[in-house]
């Protein structure tokens, strides 16, 4: 186990080997922490891609890495202790500049399981909300003292320097759909809140946890909303628990389309969470920095892939020349490894061929968000999961060794052929972004990609302290570095916001950003 934590020395003698990059206080701690953090919703351990995307990450500037015990099922935090590990072994970095952030609270996967299995010995968790088939949620001192203990292990840490409730208001869901008046359920939640802070106060005793907080989707919600969560209220609960609590990390979302943040006056005497952030010098991580939710749609902040629409008959031969790399694979190549055996070849097969589904859905996507989101989190991560198992064996196999890197090529060309469909409905909205961006605040406008602007306008505002960006690459990792390289002064930029929301509220009104 790697024992330390995080140190107001040692994240100054971090930011101090970085002096391009411009490091914030984080909140009122002491620590100091990048202007964008490594977030790892989509990371998952034995992924050699996302361990060198983080390594990348850590070593080129970044030093709080956000996670949680229901990201890829624990193996996000899998995946973050062995490369923390490995980094500090070879002392390319140390403990004492490592911002770490987990979260608990969600019953999926492996947690559910356990759930399930505590029912019928008759010794469940206590306060589950039942959600959904196969989801549950807690935040009971007792499930929280079991997750604690599991995420650190998971992590390979002695002490989390932060740890957040995640999205609580699932209680108030489903209250919501159980027909409680909303008093109650208030009541109710905020009484689930003190019992969860008295708890990890005591973690802090105990050392196994440094700080924490909450992460949650509802802190900027409009006030009417029935999941709001008022972060004025929670603040005077830890009040009430210690003057010196230890309550002292938000996360929530924060982007282009979804402003609340700094726009909704949500809370008392006409402020917004952001102000109320400052004031009490809370942490403020942003999440969703370039997945904006607005309406019934997701829009990616992002780059696009093509920019001109290919002919129909050069898509539909990019999907054949996909067949035929992948039966190449699993009829002629893999029959020749006799180490992985036949059931393995035709879950191999299931896992990583997608020319078939491409072939009778390539013109369903509907939108370029919606191709990307199947693209980024379904095909690629199956993909890629394929290629890091076969990888070892390439060494021994000479048609192997030349397949992955033909394939991926190939298969590049069809995801850029199935995405041109989208490309001028893309190029169109991604025009009236940066409109919008050049309307709200001239600073936003500079040089960039549509991803660093995003990020700019969130960076550049008062009371955020990092933004948690994704990165599973180690392109993404470039991307972000390099907007970190011209960072820009804070500043309360509240009509910014509210000049960009007014316009944003106009791209989908007629359900077309045209």
């Amino acid at each position: 186990m790697i024992s330390g934590y995080a140190t107001p020395d040692g994240t100054q003698k971090f930011a101090d080997q970085f002096s391009d990059y411009s490091f914030t206080p984080l909140g009122g701690t002491g620590l100091f922490v990048s202007n964008a953090g490594f977030g790892c919703y989509r990371v998952n351990a034995g992924v050699a891609v996302h361990e060198k995307a983080l390594e990348k990450a850590l070593t080129g500037g970044i030093n709080l890495i956000d996670t949680s015990a229901n990201y890829a099922d624990g193996g996000s935090e899998q995946l973050v202790g062995r490369v923390l590990k490995d980094l500090i072994e070879s002392d390319r970095i140390t403990r004492e500049q490592v911002i770490v952030v987990s979260k608990g609270g969600y019953l999926q996967g492996n947690n559910y399981a356990r759930s399930q299995q505590r029912k019928s010995e008759g010794n469940p968790f206590e306060a589950v909300v039942e959600y959904a088939d196969g989801l549950e949620h807690c935040i009971h001192p007792g499930f929280l003292d079991d997750q604690i203990g599991r995420s650190l292990e998971r992590l390979g840490l002695e002490t989390l320097d932060g740890y957040l409730l995640h999205n609580p208001e699932y209680y108030l869901g489903w209250a919501h759909r159980q027909g409680m008046g909303r008093e109650n359920a208030e009541a109710e939640y905020y009484r689930r809140i003190d019992q969860a802070f008295r708890h990890l106060e005591e973690e802090v005793d105990r050392g196994r946890v440094r700080l924490y907080g909450i992460s949650s989707n509802t802190f900027p919600a409009p006030i009417n909303d029935p999941e709001f969560t008022a972060l004025q209220r929670v603040w005077e609960i830890a009040e009430s628990i210690d003057r010196d609590h230890h309550f002292r990390v938000i996360q929530l979302p924060f982007n282009l389309f979804e402003t609340g943040a700094a726009v909704e006056k949500n809370q008392p005497d006409e402020k917004t969470v952001l102000d109320v952030a400052r004031e009490k010098r809370l942490s403020v991580l942003v999440n969703r920095p370039l997945n904006a939710f607005t309406g019934r749609r997701m829009v990616r902040l992002a780059g696009i892939d093509v920019r001109s629409r290919l002919d129909y008959r050069e898509i539909i031969q990019r999907i054949k020349d996909l067949a035929q790399s992948e039966t190449r694979l699993w009829r002629k190549i893999l029959p020749g490894i006799d180490s992985i055996p036949a059931g393995l070849r035709i879950r191999i097969k299931q896992q990583g061929c997608f020319a078939e589904t491409l072939k009778h859905h390539w013109r369903t996507f509907g939108s370029y968000e919606r191709w990307r989101e199947a693209k980024d989190g379904i095909f690629l991560p199956r993909i890629q999961g394929v290629m890091d198992f076969l990888a070892p064996y390439a060494d021994k196999n000479s048609d192997l060794t030349a397949w992955i890197p033909s394939h991926e090529e190939t298969l590049d060309h069809a995801f850029r052929a199935v995405a041109s469909i989208y490309a001028d409905e893309a190029v169109a909205l991604e025009k009236r972004i940066l409109t919008m961006l050049a309307n709200a605040d001239e600073d936003w406008t500079k040089s960039g990609t549509l991803s660093q602007k995003a990020i700019r306008a969130l960076v550049s505002t008062a009371g955020v302290s990092t933004v948690l960006v994704g990165m599973r690459k180690e392109a993404y990792v470039s991307d972000v570095l390099a907007e970190l390289h011209h960072p820009i002064d804070k500043a309360d930029r509240t009509d910014a916001w509210n000049r960009l929301r007014k316009d944003a509220e106009h791209i989908f009104s007629n359900g077309n950003p045209l």
